[in-house]
């Protein structure tokens, strides 16, 4: 029986591998991975994570949406964004967020970064980023401490063993 509890707590707060029904009114225009969203979403807010092969989307989806101190109103909060932000998309340009040109793209996230969800929204993505690539290598994002080697940083001690979550 233990070797079911990873896993059924891997699809309840595994909202990163569902769909997106993205839509325009009563009209289902496309459907996209939370994942690949804001796999597209952080490249574009921050390229040097990719560069470094920070590894934002694992971060959020082990640590971020498991995190004992993150609400469930601000993990819903980070869901909508996908769907709001994918909406936004289809309203502008007829076509899901990760359809998109680079141009395209920052037009969507210029558009919401002027709506108080969408500053928040980015606010959080960039937060999340940024912990991803300079928290320890343990939480899965800053792999190969790539985040400290670019910052010539030196990680504290004692390092932690287990997550912390």
């Amino acid at each position: 029986m233990q070797t079911l509890l990873p896993r059924r707590t891997l699809l309840k707060a595994g909202f990163l591998s569902s769909a997106v029904f993205v839509m325009s009114g009563c009209e289902l225009f496309s459907v996209t991975t939370s994942r690949d969203t804001i796999r597209v979403v952080q490249n574009d807010l921050f390229p040097k994570a990719k560069e470094l092969n920070i590894d934002t989307v694992r971060y959020l989806s082990t640590i971020i949406l498991h995190h004992s101190r993150i609400t469930q109103e601000d993990k819903t909060f980070l869901k909508n964004g996908v769907k709001w932000l994918n909406e936004t998309a289809v309203e502008m340009y007829k076509e899901a967020y990760t359809k998109l040109s680079s141009t395209k793209r920052q037009d969507v996230l210029n558009a919401i970064s002027k709506k108080e969800w969408g500053e928040s929204w980015m606010y959080n993505m960039m937060t999340y980023i940024f912990e991803a690539m300079l928290g320890d290598p343990i939480y899965g994002g800053n792999t190969n401490e790539a985040g400290w080697k670019w910052l010539a940083f030196n990680g504290g001690h004692p390092r932690p063993t287990k997550p912390y979550l």
